[in-house]
């Protein structure tokens, strides 16, 4: 755990923790709300494409955001600003129409957008080279955690509460975090050069550049794709899944994705310790084909259980491999690209994945009356498999060019 020891990244660290732990409140609350409300799962894919189209548009202010601001700033900012517009869900929670939700939403995923290329640009400034993929690991732990804690506090606010209750919490939360992120930061390493104050889009494509020159940010493009796609499936398959399928609850919702993390704490912890000198193509791999392969059990499994507690077992797994695969894919993203570019590249891929998903989720609003649900979640987890092999491919091909982590110096 070297990283937590610098100071600064052990307070962007827990301050990470708040924030994701209130979007995973939402993100658990909002779509059972609006599905509860309309009973429509194509509605419900529209709500959760509302609140991704944002990250897309916004992908190149982001970017340049993040290479040319205080990246601490502009973390704390995001904070205090998702706090201020999540404000009129408590109109909708007091009986004002569901379709508020629906800008609510696309405000959050405007902002985080700006906070994704900030967060992970900011952290190889706060430790060593040598310990980034450990850092990584660090903040996967925090991930899990956030999406244990915030998954089930979303759904059991919900269903005990109503959605003022999710409100208040998620305010109370999202002020802790903003506040962490008040005071300035101790870096490590030098900060990343303000460089030429040249047009937004020029800037961003920039560094969209450098993702064409660099086979290892081509490799991360074909993986946030194909990923990406599954994503969206599952937003509003998981909630058909457990409401329809295995007649859950809205209690059940958030236990089922916050188990997860249990998983994903195991994997976070082997990051930050065991794996952190594994290469990131192979977390990559690896972790994406366990990913899909565990996923096609889950989904076909009610057809012998629906019992509550061997899911929540099996979700509880699946967390581990989701955590490998996305170290992986960072850390090949933070290390391919430069550190001059390096918020416009992270900015690209969080938009490729914001505008892929929503894809995905729209495909599946439309296509659930016509090839059914079964279908659908196996198409979901081939994609997770297919990305794995190819990562895996490429990679015994011997053409990923520095792929390797850094060497830990000796020392005495």
């Amino acid at each position: 755990m070297k990283p937590l020891r610098e100071p600064a990244f052990a307070r962007l660290w827990i301050a990470a923790f708040f924030s994701e732990t209130a979007e995973w409140m939402l993100q658990i609350a909002l779509p059972v709300f609006v599905f509860q409300a309309t009973g429509s799962a194509a509605t419900t894919a529209l709500s959760i494409v509302l609140g991704l189209v944002p990250a897309l548009l916004l992908s190149p202010v982001a970017g340049v955001v993040a290479d040319r601001w205080n990246r601490r700033l502009v973390l704390c900012v995001v904070c205090a600003g998702q706090a201020f517009v999540a404000l009129p869900l408590l109109f909708v929670a007091s009986g004002g129409p569901v379709h508020v939700i629906y800008a609510v939403m696309a405000a959050q995923a405007g902002l985080a957008s700006l906070f994704e290329p900030a967060r992970n640009a900011l952290v190889p400034e706060l430790v060593p080279p040598r310990e980034l993929i450990g850092a990584n690991g660090l903040m996967s732990i925090n991930g899990s955690v956030a999406r244990l804690a915030g998954g089930w506090a979303g759904g059991l606010l919900l269903g005990f509460g109503g959605l003022g209750w999710v409100v208040v919490a998620y305010l109370g939360v999202l002020v802790i975090g903003s506040a962490l992120l008040a005071r300035p930061f101790r870096r490590v390493a030098a900060p990343k050069a303000a460089g030429p104050h040249e047009p937004v889009v020029r800037a961003w494509l920039d560094g969209l550049r450098e993702i064409g020159r660099e086979g290892r940010l081509r490799l991360a493009g074909v993986v946030v794709v194909l990923t990406s796609l599954a994503q969206g499936m599952f937003l509003v398959l998981f909630v058909v899944f457990v409401l329809d399928i295995l007649d859950g609850t809205e209690g059940d919702v958030g236990l089922l994705r916050g188990v997860q993390a249990l998983g994903g704490l195991a994997a976070g912890f082997a990051v930050a310790t065991v794996a952190r000198k594994v290469a990131p193509a192979a977390l990559l791999g690896w972790g994406g084909l366990a990913l899909g392969l565990l996923s096609a059990v889950i989904w076909n499994l009610p057809a012998l259980t629906a019992s509550l507690g061997v899911f929540i077992g099996l979700f509880g797994l699946v967390g581990a491999p989701g955590v490998l695969a996305g170290s992986g894919l960072l850390s090949l993203v933070q290390t391919a690209a430069s550190p001059e570019r390096s918020g416009r590249v992270l900015s690209t891929v969080f938009a490729g994945t914001a505008g892929f998903t929503a894809v995905g989720a729209l495909l599946t609003g439309w296509l659930l009356s016509v090839l059914g649900t079964a279908v659908l979640l196996n198409v979901q987890a081939g994609l997770h498999t297919v990305s794995a092999l190819i990562v895996l491919g490429v990679s015994a091909s011997g053409r990923l060019r520095g792929d390797a982590v850094p060497a830990i110096p000796r020392t005495g």
